[in-house]
């Protein structure tokens, strides 16, 4: 249940899900993803049988012997229950030969599968699953409960063996709905960081790399799209003085939002931060080089994740964790190292829907003169007024046109 360990429940419950949608047995029609654009055909080919003189051997006109256009690919699944809005219809599962598990990491083409009692798998995805038509780069997030079939089931049932042999290997053949995401915009192409987490600690370093505050706002926008709770974590924080920081602080105390200075060298906020870990989900994120995993490794030194200092050069992160990976906290809960990113686009959002990103808008939305104002140019625009007279932020203010323009394209 959400808020215990971040949705991660046990066995029991997710075999009764699995019995139910085995006991519907509802077949439906999925679409594919196409293995090329159109048919492949030999060029010249017309003109090569019309110079040959056999036209009486010719097709009718009406008469196709492939689909016109696009090649369609189409396959019937058994499905154990209907999908909700956005997600992929996934088929049914045999419990009696699949194990339900989470994604601890995901490596290319392989993801490493933790099971309830602890044992470790690693999985291929099933063809079907890959081929499902989707907008996610990956049909598999680290974090996704999933169900696999093991590949050797007697490694599967021998724990010593699992424990001291090479990591047995196994199938995802199912991956269940998820609920708290952090997702971005890529390329055309939702790309899921991470999946079924709580909260989410936007990690901004003060100094090397220098703060960016326009990312924290579209950090909170994209928490509140994903259904997580966003927490600030201004590292760094030994390097310069605490004054300067008082006003953006207490910007985002106002609505609500925790934030936190902290210093993984001198421990500054670490116990505070280890507080707001216990028994939740956290996935930590944002830029290289702001000290992500350096606060992982204060708050729970037996973690010793690789940490590289910044380019002397341009003064940005280098990359040192390649993959999101999902990590046990001894006082309780999970934690979720990301590697950095550098650009943060919403995902599949309409540009009405913006202004719902930034709390403090609400008072004045209704007192604007036209029911369907941008906020961006209109007269009598209750919003720009507010902000002409401090009420909002400047600042704020133009994170939203930021986002605004970026939902347009």
């Amino acid at each position: 249940m959400a808020g215990q360990g971040g949705g991660y429940t046990g066995q029991d419950e997710v075999m009764v899900a699995a019995g139910a949608a085995m006991g519907k047995k509802k077949k439906v029609r999925v679409d594919l993803r196409k293995n090329r654009a159109k048919p492949a055909r030999p060029k010249q080919w017309t003109r090569q049988f019309q110079a040959h003189g056999f036209e009486e051997e010719a097709t009718s006109a009406g008469e196709r012997v492939r689909a016109k256009g696009d090649i369609s690919r189409r396959r019937t699944i058994i499905l154990g229950d209907s999908p909700g809005a956005g997600e992929s219809a996934m088929p049914a599962i045999d419990p009696a030969i699949s194990k339900p598990g989470r994604v601890l990491r995901v490596h290319g083409l392989w993801s490493v599968v933790e099971t309830d009692d602890g044992r470790l798998f690693r999985c291929a995805v099933r063809r079907l699953l890959k081929s499902l038509v989707t907008d996610e780069r990956s049909i598999v997030a680290t974090g996704d409960r999933v169900w696999f079939r093991p590949s050797d089931p007697q490694a599967a049932q021998d724990k010593l063996s699992a424990a001291h042999a090479e990591m047995p290997e196994g199938l995802i053949e199912r991956v269940e709905p998820r609920h708290g995401v952090l997702t971005r915009a890529s390329r055309g192409r939702e790309h899921v960081l991470v999946a079924n987490v709580d909260q989410v600690v936007i990690v901004m370093a003060l100094v090397e790399p220098d703060l960016k505050p326009h990312l924290i706002d579209r950090y909170v926008a994209v928490a509140q799209q994903g259904g997580l709770v966003p927490i600030i974590c201004l590292n760094k924080a030994d390097l310069v003085p605490a004054e300067p920081l008082q006003p953006l602080i207490g910007q985002y105390a106002q609505l609500g939002i925790a934030i936190l200075p902290t210093s993984a060298v001198t421990g500054l906020g670490i116990g505070r931060l280890r507080t707001y870990l216990r028994d939740r989900a956290t996935v930590f994120s944002g830029q290289s080089g702001v000290g992500k995993s350096s606060l992982l490794n204060a708050l729970q030194p037996g973690l010793s994740l690789a940490v590289r200092e910044v380019s002397d050069v341009n003064q940005k992160g280098r990359h040192t964790t390649s993959t999101a990976q999902l990590l046990r906290l001894e006082d309780g809960g999970w934690v979720v190292d990301t590697p950095g990113v550098r650009q943060l686009q919403l995902w599949n959002s309409r540009p009405e829907e913006v202004e719902g990103f930034f709390p403090e808008f609400r008072p004045f939305v209704p007192l604007c003169a036209f029911p369907d104002c941008t906020h961006t140019h209109e007269v009598g625009c209750a919003i720009q007024t507010a902000v002409d007279r401090h009420f909002i932020s400047s600042r704020r203010y133009v994170s939203y046109v930021g986002m605004f323009s970026d939902s347009r394209q």
